[in-house]
């Protein structure tokens, strides 16, 4: 019998990795994990943690305003990005060490630097260690893409964001997915002159057409730039920055342009040619139901496969390889009605089917919808309206879809995707006594068909 350094080895000490490598060595296993760059991954090092910290923090210059209207004189705040960016940067920091001490207590060898799979069972690490495992489980997720434009040199991604010495006066962000709307969000709240480069019609492309239309028309309300069905044909760095030539002529000046206009999976220089481990046509690493590759011994997980690029999607996908393999309960994950968010002004929450794909695939669909003024919103004299909407299936009065923009949207939608995922009727929706005075009361009182 063949003896192994590992009994897994998972690369990328991402949410997903992480998960998998620590129910496993729970099991029993012995496992290792190598991460080139810092424990956490994406989500905790670069991405949803971080960048809602910095939502959090350009939140504060609508609450000032708002203030007044409660009999509150705040003053002239001011602001200093070196003192927000650091102590996001702190929080970081405590997080991967937190990840760092989970993975020594389950038992899991940490390896902090690069490996290369060489073959089914075995890899390579930067140092030029070569060992062997019974299983490897690739973890590696996704990657920001540059625009390919004469100048793209000149452009940053959300990578860089996070760590920019200074907050620039003038941002133009090329994309208008959750990355872009994110990030505009937070560079308009703190001050800076803020455009939005697209080149689609209407922003959240995927969404319910309604909610684009909602949030688009909001953003440009608080001062978003948003042009849109246009592209970069060339990036121009000068003395006094950089400046963007755009395919319909016009040009636009900036201290910084941000790149948010997709992520494509992370798998450059990872060896997995030498193992024949098959890709897709997006370069995504194929795996069936139970994550596993063409390769038996070879496993794959989180954005990496490009199922649905979401975090705790990866943490589930890791969780039921482990379960599957080395505690001896197959689990396939179901990827059906998972809810997401955008933190973006305003904030998005969606579950289930949009109008648009429901009618394609139903033979009759029930709208619901409503907009208004939140209550806080009145006394505050501030204009954002919340639009909440439902999509049922007029065949079985099943609520398939729920999206919801604006304040407290995120929050929400995590209890009605519990309703959606559930099967729930619109009929047990409506007889739910209503929380009165809450927005999310509304959700129960939409009795009449748009």
């Amino acid at each position: 019998m063949t003896q192994f350094d590992y009994d897994l080895f998972v690369i990328g000490a991402g949410s997903g990795g992480v998960r998998a490598a620590r129910i496993a060595a729970l099991s029993g296993a012995r496992v290792a994990i190598a991460e080139e760059y810092r424990i956490g991954g994406t989500c905790v090092i670069r991405g949803c943690v971080p960048k809602k910290l910095l939502v959090y923090g350009a939140e504060f210059a609508q609450t000032f305003r708002d203030a007044a209207g409660f009999g509150w004189d705040v003053g002239e705040p001011t602001f200093s990005w070196a003192k927000l960016r650091d102590n996001v940067q702190a929080e970081v920091a405590r997080l991967s060490s937190i990840y760092a001490a989970n993975l020594a207590k389950a038992g899991v060898e940490a390896i902090e630097q690069r490996a290369q799979i060489t073959g089914p069972h075995s890899v390579q690490l930067a140092d030029g260690r070569a060992l062997t495992a019974a299983r490897i489980l690739v973890a590696t997720g996704g990657r920001p893409t540059l625009p390919d434009a004469p100048g793209a040199e000149h452009v940053m991604t959300s990578n860089e964001a996070f760590l920019l010495p200074e907050l620039p006066k003038r941002v133009l962000i090329a994309g208008a997915g959750y990355i872009a709307l994110e990030f505009a969000t937070i560079f308009n709240g703190l001050g800076a002159e803020t455009h939005l480069l697209y080149r689609g019609d209407k922003v959240l492309k995927g969404f319910d057409d309604d909610i684009r239309t909602h949030v688009q028309a909001d953003m440009q309300r608080q001062g978003v730039q948003i042009h849109t069905q246009v592209i970069f044909r060339s990036i121009e760095k000068t003395a006094g920055g950089l400046v963007a030539h755009l395919s319909n002529g016009a040009s636009i000046a900036a201290d910084v342009i941000m790149a948010a206009i997709g992520r494509k999976p992370n798998i450059a220089g990872l060896g997995l040619e030498r193992a024949g481990v098959e890709l897709d046509a997006n370069g995504a690493i194929e795996v069936d139901r139970f994550s596993q590759t063409n390769i038996p011994s070879i496993y794959a997980v989180g954005d990496v496969t490009n199922r649905v690029n979401l975090t705790p999607v990866a943490i589930r996908e890791g969780h039921a390889f482990a379960d599957t393999v080395f505690n001896n309960k197959p689990t396939a994950v179901d990827h059906a009605d998972i809810a997401t968010a955008v933190f973006s002004s305003p904030p998005v929450g969606a579950v289930g089917l949009t109008e648009k794909d429901a009618r394609a695939k139903l033979a009759d669909v029930h709208i619901y919808k409503t907009s208004f003024r939140p209550m806080k919103n009145i006394l505050a004299g501030n204009a954002q309206r919340t639009l909440m909407k439902l999509v049922v299936n007029a065949a079985t009065d099943r609520v398939v879809g729920v999206h919801i923009a604006g304040p407290e949207g995120p929050e929400l939608i995590q209890l009605a995707a519990i309703a959606v995922k559930a099967g729930l009727t619109k009929a047990q929706w409506d007889q739910t006594v209503a929380l009165h005075p809450t927005a999310a009361e509304e959700l129960v009182l939409l009795k009449e068909r748009a």
